[in-house]
């Protein structure tokens, strides 16, 4: 089977890309590079996975593919709300693009999108029926994008499936677009004290990046393409203050953080219900210990 990943030589993509090779797929990738990073390229050059240049709105080279996995965007919350037109630009029309060629060709895709599409939850654990209130312009540019591709099911018989990301952590992230994880560890390497803004009690679900790219896999291979969206976490849930100090203690530091003003876009709580996701695939999440061990380990800072 010949799967195009775009967005392929990014944090997320990349590791997919290199799942799908290890199992025997024929895989390609679609990359315009701003996102990408030296780890990422050189460990696809290792693996023999060719990447071919370009930006996915223009792109439409497609015919050769049975499946798309459509990873490539803009990510950062926070830089969306300096930025949205850019967003928008890249998110959703790049999405809508992707989406036609596939719809017009009957390829087969698979989106990634992301549990910012929710907003500030109204319960917890969020499960997928949960209404959808993004609080930045890329939580709106994923949810957009999620909507284009619905519209493309019904009138052009668009066979996909949207997989709504929470919080993905792993080796390779770009230190540009770094999630919490990447600061912290960065920060405590050097022996500096980890920043939180706000008060460290708001809580996240943190998925390890080698579960999301088993999770595409095993879509693909139970072809799962009904048009409805799944969430990837864990079910799991802990403060932002807790993992600051199981970063600290993996890697051998006693230090304390310094806390900061709340960011603008910033959510209280936010839990996967994936309920859905276990009646259709036999997953059973990392645990944060194991993730974040092998991560700082990849990453060279544990032994």
């Amino acid at each position: 089977m010949r799967v195009l990943v775009t967005g392929g030589a990014g944090f997320i993509g990349h590791h997919v890309a290199l799942r799908l090779a290890s199992r025997g797929f024929d895989v390609v990738i679609l990359d315009n590079l701003a996102g990408s990073t030296g780890y990422a390229l050189s460990r696809l050059e290792e693996a023999g996975v060719p990447v071919v240049r370009g930006d996915v709105r223009f792109f439409d080279g497609y015919s050769s593919f049975d499946v798309v996995v459509h990873s490539a965007a803009l990510v950062s919350g926070l830089d969306s709300l300096v930025r949205p037109l850019e967003y928008f630009d890249v998110n959703v029309l790049g999405t809508a693009r992707v989406g036609l060629e596939c719809a017009r060709l009957g390829v087969k895709l698979i989106y990634l999108s992301s549990a910012a599409v929710y907003g500030e939850p109204l319960y917890l654990p969020v499960d997928e029926d949960h209404p959808r209130n993004p609080l930045t312009p890329y939580g709106l540019s994923k949810l957009m994008g999620e909507e284009v591709l619905e519209l493309y099911s019904r009138v052009y018989g668009l066979k996909h499936v949207t997989l709504r990301l929470f919080n993905v952590y792993g080796p390779g992230q770009n230190p540009e677009y770094a999630g919490v994880i990447s600061r912290f560890t960065e920060r405590i390497s050097r022996g500096e004290s980890p920043v939180i803004y706000g008060d460290g009690l708001q809580t996240r679900d943190f998925i390890y990046v080698g579960d999301v790219a088993e999770i595409v896999e095993a879509f693909i291979e139970k072809d799962i393409f009904d048009g409805r969206p799944y969430n990837v976490g864990t079910e799991k849930a802990i403060t932002i203050l807790e993992l600051a100090r199981t970063l600290a203690r993996l890697m051998g530091r006693e230090l304390e953080p310094i806390y900061e003003s709340p960011r603008p876009g910033d959510i209280r709580h936010s839990v996967a219900d994936i309920t859905r996701l276990k009646s259709q695939v036999n997953f059973e999440p990392t645990s944060l210990e194991e993730g974040l061990r092998d991560t700082l380990r990849e990453l060279g800072v544990i032994g």
